[in-house]
């Protein structure tokens, strides 16, 4: 673990608690023990050329075991991949110090807000809001390791520009179809003034990172991203009763080219 005092790694303190369930060791490629190799096998493994620094690395297999299990035993977890470091040990330990700090810093798309109906709305109406956000993937160089990092959406909050905020919580919400617009969904809100408000959704994102295609390692806190504003114009409804039709007195309030009252 990093110890900020010290500016340095310092082994981690007995008891701290692990977020990863399981252990993993790497072997090569092919290796069938001692000095032995698969001779067929040795045809068709992977070629690893050109790595981080331009020099090659080594074909490996990842192996996974769980913790803390009774008779465990190790299982193959990923590969074959492509290993640049002869001694990743030496640099896990810092990435997995940095790499909230990055995964932070990464262009996630928190995702966009959809709202049902849009751009206008009615006052006293349940207006459905929800979220359109995806898993995303990227490729980062750290300390000279290529780290794959997978962004999850887990949370949503919303925050609907009249001074109420709805969240964090695990809902995106959903379309509805047309015909069913005014009803009540988990996402939606009912504005209780007219006027043009500014809606935000903030996503928060859970990660998994992998050094040198080795096994996806979880990312122990979230990441939030927030979405550009989207503007709702809330109108209110009233109802007249109207002697003449348009054809009769085309300047009636509704009728074509003749402003209406919000």
């Amino acid at each position: 673990m990093w110890d900020a005092e010290a500016n340095d790694f310092v082994q981690q303190a007995p008891g701290a608690p692990i977020l990863d369930p399981n252990n993993y060791k790497y072997e090569l490629q092919c290796h069938l023990g001692g000095g032995d190799f698969d001779s067929v096998c040795l045809r068709d493994q992977v070629e690893c050329t050109n790595g981080p620094d331009g020099e090659d690395g080594i074909p490996v297999i990842w192996y996974s075991m769980p913790r803390g299990v009774p008779g465990a035993v190790w299982a193959i977890h990923s590969g074959p991949t492509c290993l640049y470091d002869a001694r990743p040990e030496d640099l896990l330990p810092q990435i997995a110090a940095q790499i909230q700090q990055q995964f932070e810093s990464l262009p996630i798309n928190a995702g966009a807000v959809v709202a049902q109906p849009s751009p206008n709305t009615l006052r006293g109406a349940e207006t459905n809001f929800y979220a359109d956000a995806s898993e995303q993937q990227f490729d980062v160089t750290m300390l000279g390791q290529q780290v794959h990092v997978v962004a999850t959406p887990v949370q949503y909050t919303w925050n609907y520009g009249d001074g109420t905020v709805f969240g964090p919580q695990p809902s995106m919400g959903g379309p509805l179809p047309q015909d069913r617009w005014g009803e009540k969904t988990r996402t939606s809100h009912v504005y209780a003034n007219t006027g043009d408000f500014q809606v935000v959704l903030t996503t928060s994102f859970q990660g998994t990172y992998s050094v040198n295609n080795g096994p996806p390692l979880p990312i122990p806190g979230q990441g939030q991203f927030s979405a550009p504003p989207q503007t709702i114009s809330v109108w209110r409804s009233i109802t007249r009763n109207y002697a003449d039709d348009c054809n009769q007195n085309p300047q009636g309030q509704g009728c074509p080219g003749v402003a209406s009252s919000r």
